[in-house]
């Protein structure tokens, strides 16, 4: 898969970063998989003790009053085991852990546009199963329900990813046999189901949509010297409406520019946003789609390397950047702390 660009790999970026992109051994997806549980019907406590103002009706759950920047992220524990809600303002937890249902393990979050969150979890061996949850105004967890008639058989290892369409009516999801990716994606009215495979090592990161196109970073793995290592990360855009088939139908946009790790489509398709690490800072770098040529610096933050990963909110409109460094940064205000959290969405 040749990209449109052709400007060399960081080097030190990549001894630096391995870590972040090859997974705590693709093998635990066997430990993550617990066979044959039956579901029990669970409740969520919520702790009323603290209640924030209350939101404008018609304002979706999660979201500030001004510009709809959202106030929560709710994150996957490293475990497994729970859903995290965390205040975007002051980093601290919100209510209590949502505990995931009895045999499954949740994996992978993104956010819908209507303020709720997907959330994929292993199911038995090789069987990965969706679960929405919804929050309270005030960020409490409210409800985690089964996305219904939704599965995908293949291996969710900690390099899997996850992402919903704008209409909330798709769900892309990457599985892995060894280091070859899988991605599927599932119609929720229909159960129809599409796949693209491939069969070069790489992993497939920042899923994101742009109506019925799906982006992707693409990170092609080789070993160099005995350890694994990435080579020329690239963006790369597929046409969800299309037959399924292989990876290479995936066209390229561009390759990551030097220091960046991440980088999402805008949701007009017409600007790529990549992080980028620069002098001990990271910068939300804005990209033309046709030509690869920065446009402008969308906001900067101080940090100590970039971002391994960027989340676009359920509108798309305001991204997360989540820090090698295990801490989340936004576009004002402060970081909220996430070393804990496997993977998070807003």
């Amino acid at each position: 898969m040749d990209g449109k660009h052709t400007d060399p790999a960081p080097k030190g970026l990549l001894a630096r970063h391995w870590r972040a992109i090859i997974p705590v051994g693709v093998a635990t997806c066997a430990a993550l998989a617990i066979g044959g549980g039956t579901d029990l019907v669970h409740r969520v406590q919520k702790d009323r003790s603290h209640h924030e103002p209350k939101p404008a009706a018609k304002q979706a759950a999660g979201k500030e009053r001004t510009g709809g920047v959202p106030r929560y992220v709710v994150g996957v524990r490293r475990t497994g085991t729970a859903l995290i809600v965390r205040d975007v303002r002051t980093g601290k937890d919100v209510g209590l852990p949502v505990a995931a249902p009895q045999g499954r393990r949740f994996q992978r979050i993104a956010a819908e546009r209507d303020g709720s969150y997907v959330v994929s979890a292993t199911a038995g061996p090789g069987k990965v199963v969706f679960q929405r949850l919804r929050l309270e105004k005030n960020g409490h967890p409210k409800d985690l329900n089964e996305v219904p008639g939704v599965t995908i058989a293949g291996a969710s290892t900690d390099w899997s990813d996850l992402a919903v369409s704008p209409d909330g009516k798709q769900i892309a999801y990457v599985t892995y046999q060894g280091m070859a990716a899988r991605l599927d994606v599932v119609s929720r009215d229909t159960r129809k189901r599409v796949t693209w495979t491939s069969r070069l090592p790489a992993r497939l990161t920042n899923l994101s949509w742009t109506g019925p196109t799906l982006s992707f970073v693409w990170n092609p793995v080789r070993t160099v010297n005995g350890r694994p290592a990435v080579v020329k990360r690239q963006l790369r855009t597929l046409d969800t409406a299309g037959a399924g088939g292989d990876l290479k139908l995936s066209k390229a946009v561009m390759l990551l520019p030097k220091g960046s790790l991440a980088a999402v489509l805008s949701s007009d398709g017409r600007t790529v946003v990549a992080g980028v690490g620069k002098d001990s800072t990271i910068e939300m770098q804005a990209y033309s789609a046709d030509t690869g040529k920065p446009t402008k610096v969308l906001w900067q933050r101080d940090a100590p390397a970039p971002p391994a990963r960027i989340s676009s909110d359920g509108t798309g409109g305001h991204l997360l950047a989540a820090g090698g460094d295990g801490l989340l940064y936004v576009k004002a205000g402060g970081t909220v702390p996430a070393a804990d959290l496997a993977d998070v969405a807003w």
